[in-house]
This record gives C-alpha cells, sequence and structure tokens, in this order.
C-alpha cells in the first residue's frame, strides 16, 4: 500500500514537473525558437561530422585490441574538438536569441 502511494506521488510530481517545462517552453519568442531550432541544427551536424570522423579513426586501425594508433586517436582528438566546437557555437546562438538565459 505504501510503496502504491509513493508510486502515484511520484507520478503526479513527473506530471507536474513536465507541465511546468511545457508551459516555460511556451515562453519562448519566434527569435528563440528559431535560434534553438538553429543551435539544434548546428549540434546535430557538428555531431554528425564527429561521427564521421570517428568512423574513419576506426578504419585507420581495425585491429581491436584496446590500443589506438596515433593516427586513429590523433583523428578522435580532432572529432572530440568538432563536437566541442559545435556545442559552443550552438550555445552561443542560443545565448544571443535570450541573453537573460543563464548559460548551462
Amino acid at each position: 500500500m505504501l510503496g502504491e502511494y509513493n508510486m502515484k506521488k511520484i507520478t503526479t510530481f513527473a506530471a507536474v514537473i513536465a507541465l511546468a517545462g511545457a508551459s516555460l517552453a511556451g515562453c519562448d519568442s519566434p527569435a528563440e525558437q528559431n535560434a534553438e531550432e538553429a543551435a539544434d541544427a548546428i549540434e546535430a551536424q557538428g555531431e554528425a561530422t564527429a561521427d564521421a570522423m570517428e568512423d574513419r579513426a576506426d578504419d585507420l586501425d581495425p585491429k581491436v585490441d584496446g590500443v589506438d594508433s596515433t593516427a586513429e586517436q590523433n583523428l578522435e582528438n580532432k572529432a572530440d574538438a568538432v563536437r566541442e566546437s559545435a556545442d559552443a557555437k550552438a550555445e552561443q546562438v542560443e545565448e544571443q536569441a535570450d541573453p537573460d538565459t543563464p548559460s548551462q
């Protein structure tokens, strides 16, 4: 009985949080929404580029031995940098559209 009561409380709390999040998301201006979409696209492109680079890195060292070749590690490091750069650019786009929102 007690467990069922706690689950109902947790479910209700989660629903309240979800509704609050949805209502806050609805407060964005069209410019903020456009910036959010642009930021999402930037992040997605960065992720796709980095994933492709990592796939190429894996091809450089097809031996699965837990040890990366220097070329593979260099390309993976570049992929990480591409990903981080895209994330930073996306955050900058979002901040320019809504400078009052603190960055995470």
